[in-house]
């Protein structure tokens, strides 16, 4: 399943918390396409949030070219001690060329 393959890469930039949920069932896309990623890791520090993403591209790779949408939430430990919430994904709109007409 591509959550544990994601899970798996992820795992190179040793989470203190880590949580990947397969969001899929609010889109019209099919089975294992949208991914929402809650990462905390040292590996942020002093990193800008661009910078985070980019660094979580490079780790996963070639299973970026598999996954359709990734949603990142991305913190330090300290970050994550003070906020320790993350926001609601958005309700799918439609739109898609998949969506019956």
């Amino acid at each position: 399943m591509m959550l544990q393959k994601i899970e798996i890469a992820l795992a190179a930039l040793q989470p203190q918390a880590l949580q990947v949920e397969d969001e899929s069932y609010m889109h019209s896309r099919g089975k294992e396409t949208h991914f929402k990623v809650v990462l905390v890791t040292d590996a942020f520090e002093g990193a800008r949030k661009l910078q985070r993403h980019q660094k979580v591209y490079a780790t996963l790779g070639t299973l970026m070219e598999e996954i359709y949408a990734l949603t990142l939430h991305t913190y330090t430990p300290s970050e994550w001690q003070a906020e320790q919430a993350v926001p609601d994904s958005p309700k799918c709109m439609g739109g898609s060329l998949h969506d019956k007409q």
